[in-house]
């Protein structure tokens, strides 16, 4: 045994280091088992791909042997909210426990920092003039004062959704870099001192894939001195790598920066050139493009295999793109004459130059090995993005070519991708195929609950058909009288807006006046419909329904009381007709695969154990699924989904079900202090 694996065994025993600092710490076979892969994973190099079911404790399991290892650390996170919660929780109660001085720091976007300078212009803007903005801009300011960090998520009272943060933040595009007047001040140039400095340093996914697209955070700088590297949440690597490794643009940019070119203009050009005019004719331009593509349902993504999106005129499509590029070109040519006049003014000439790039390059062919679609909603994004992250992963982090500064990388680095969820075989292909890592170590770790006696799964027979229209007002009535009986404490989780809405309405509908209050995504912030959620009845308060649907599916932990009944609308197949969805399925076919079972089951079986893993979060805990979805039960492939799902004791009938409902209204799960 190695000192590591020594020291990683010591410190997950019964009366080691973190039984000691815990009283509420109980020793996990999966966890010490997990725990000594990564350290073997440490101490040769390689790459680790575990998927430790929930309850296992990964995040003890990949931070104990990392930190006891002396090695530089590099955490990757889903979400920034999970990515605060290690840093400010997790990692200081682990240090603390272990004894070990190490330094952390916390490393975001720049859309998470104060800048300092857009602060000072943000009530120059037309959106200032918002009574709404002008409240939010005054709680930033005097926040502003006195903050360290200059991490927005550290404001308390500011929505995370509120149209001031773009006034005071800065992008890539936007940003003067060292011609700033607060180039020493910058949040962001401290939080990335902190962070090379630091022994561990904690970003997330989008920072990650976002700078190997841009090399801008400081990622290229900093990953060389790292050895270990942690993707925690990896089930989410692949989509959100290849949201930043393709080409995008839209006219939400071109009108940004059109009315930036007029605010700036005016400010430190003014006489120069006819800033009104010439923004103005890009915003017009921009507008009109807009139009072209027609009307669409929102969140539509028309496929563009040819010069334009499928749908949209020929005829007008090309005249109102070279509009486009003949008003961005005449704004940059202004700003070549008065570049020297004010950094804003020469980052704007460049921010320019890039934009007709981008927009350029809609023009050519499509990428092999990618897709290209137009995103339509109040803007529409263009945007071209490769099917997976594989090659990406191979080459540029794996060190199979060319490592991230273009030496090759240290051989001997230990990678570990981690998550509750990485597939449905032996392989966990679903993960491993498209983030290129097939020649990883597979390990897999059982979830330590008791799901046959803490949990059950009731299927409804008699539902619906998932198409037939009344299918909606189905689960909504099923999810309504069983949520009458507990009180609330039930979440239900739809695949589409349009169930989403449909159950949400007609659930509110139905307990009105029933003491229960309805909670539907998209009426609040993420964070105050949990918050409100995890509160149930607590303090006399109604109880609680909550209808969500994508990022619900996920990341969501209501342990306790709160939540007893998990409704599942119908089984979350990919959406056909996505342009992303259909080039993959091509590809498998082209190749002599099945898409439906390669692909699209696959997906399916992931999605539905990530939405069943929002049951179960402790040992204490009780609860029922319900999946309303027929084809559970009458289709062949039902069977390898059933399959995927958590050992829960199976409810045959209703009878069943009305008894399963009754006996939760007898017991209480408020214990749930544990770890």
């Amino acid at each position: 045994m190695t000192p590591l694996a020594a020291a990683v065994e010591a410190a997950f025993a019964p009366q080691g280091p973190l039984a000691r600092a815990d009283e509420h710490f109980r020793p996990r076979s999966g966890q010490t088992a997990m725990a000594l892969a990564v350290a073997r994973t440490i101490g040769q190099g390689g790459v680790l791909v575990a998927e430790a079911g929930t309850g296992v404790g990964k995040t003890f399991s990949y931070l104990v042997p990392a930190l006891l290892s002396g090695e530089r650390l590099l955490v990757s996170t889903a979400t920034k909210a999970l990515q605060d919660q290690l840093h400010a929780r997790d990692l200081p109660r682990l240090l603390g426990a272990l004894g070990l001085p190490l330094r952390s720091a916390l490393l975001k976007g720049r859309a998470s920092y104060l800048c300092l300078h857009r602060l000072e212009h943000a009530r120059q803007g037309g959106a200032a003039h918002d009574p709404q903005v002008l409240r939010a801009l005054a709680l930033v300011e005097t926040w502003a004062r006195g903050t360290r960090s200059g991490d927005l998520a550290e404001l308390p009272g500011l929505d995370e959704r509120s149209p001031v943060i773009p006034l005071v933040t800065s992008t890539r595009e936007n940003c003067l870099g060292t011609p700033c007047p607060h180039w020493n001040a910058c949040h962001v140039n401290q939080a990335r001192k902190e962070a090379m400095a630091a022994d561990v340093v904690v970003v997330n996914h989008h920072l990650f894939f976002a700078d190997l697209a841009v090399r801008e955070s400081g990622m290229a700088e900093l990953l060389p001195t790292v050895r270990v590297v942690v993707f925690d949440e990896a089930h989410q690597l692949n989509e959100t790598g290849v949201q930043f490794l393709g080409l995008q643009t839209g006219t939400g940019a071109l009108i940004a920066y059109a009315r930036d070119v007029l605010r700036t203009g005016l400010e430190a050009a003014r006489g120069f050139a006819d800033w009104l005019i010439l923004s103005g004719n890009l915003e017009r331009a921009t507008r009109d493009l807009r139009l072209t593509a027609g009307r669409h349902a929102p969140g539509s993504r028309l496929p563009w295999p040819g010069r334009e999106p499928q749908g949209v005129s020929a005829v007008a499509w090309q005249p109102a793109l070279d509009a486009v590029a003949h008003a961005c070109h005449a704004l940059v040519s202004a700003l070549d004459g008065v570049q020297e006049m004010a950094p804003d003014l020469a980052r704007l000439r460049v921010r320019g130059a890039e934009l007709m790039e981008r927009m350029a390059g809609f023009t050519r062919p499509c990428g092999p090995d990618a897709v290209r679609w137009l995103d339509i909603g109040t803007q529409l994004r263009f945007v071209e993005s490769p099917l997976d992250i594989a090659q990406t992963v191979r080459s540029r982090l794996l060190g199979v070519g060319e490592g991230t500064t273009g030496e090759a990388v240290a051989p001997r680095r230990a990678w570990i991708f981690t998550s509750a969820t990485l597939g449905d075989d032996a392989g966990l292909r679903w993960f491993t195929e498209p983030c290129g890592l097939e020649d990883a170590e597979i390990l897999r770790v059982d979830s330590p609950f008791d799901y046959a006696r803490q949990s059950a799964l009731y299927v409804p027979r008699g539902m619906p058909h998932p198409a037939d229209p009344a299918h909606s007002l189905q689960v909504a009535a099923l999810a309504g009288e069983a949520a009458g009986r507990l009180g609330g404490r039930t979440l239900v989780l739809t695949t589409t807006l349009k169930a989403l809405h449909a159950i949400g309405a007609a659930l509110q509908q139905r307990l009105q006046g029933a003491g229960i209050e309805v909670l539907v995504q998209g009426q609040w912030p993420k964070h105050r419909l949990l918050e409100r959620f995890r509160q149930g009845s607590a303090a006399g308060r109604a109880g609680c329904v909550l209808v969500a649907s994508a990022s619900f599916w996920e990341g969501v932990d209501v342990p306790g009381d709160a939540l007893q009944l998990v409704v599942i609308d119908k089984l979350p197949f990919p959406p056909p007709g996505d342009p992303l969805v259909d080039a993959r399925s091509q590809r498998l076919e082209a190749a002599g695969r099945s898409a439906f079972r390669d692909y699209a089951l696959p997906e399916a079986t992931v999605a539905l154990k990530q939405g069943a893993g929002r049951l179960i979060r402790h040992e204490s805990d009780r609860g029922i699924l319900v999946v309303c979805d027929p084809r559970l039960l009458g289709m062949g492939y039902g069977k390898r989904l059933l399959a995927a799902l958590p050992p829960m004791r199976r409810l045959a009938d209703g009878g069943a079900f009305d008894a399963a409902l009754e006996a939760l209204t007898r017991t209480s799960t408020t214990d749930c202090s544990a770890p």
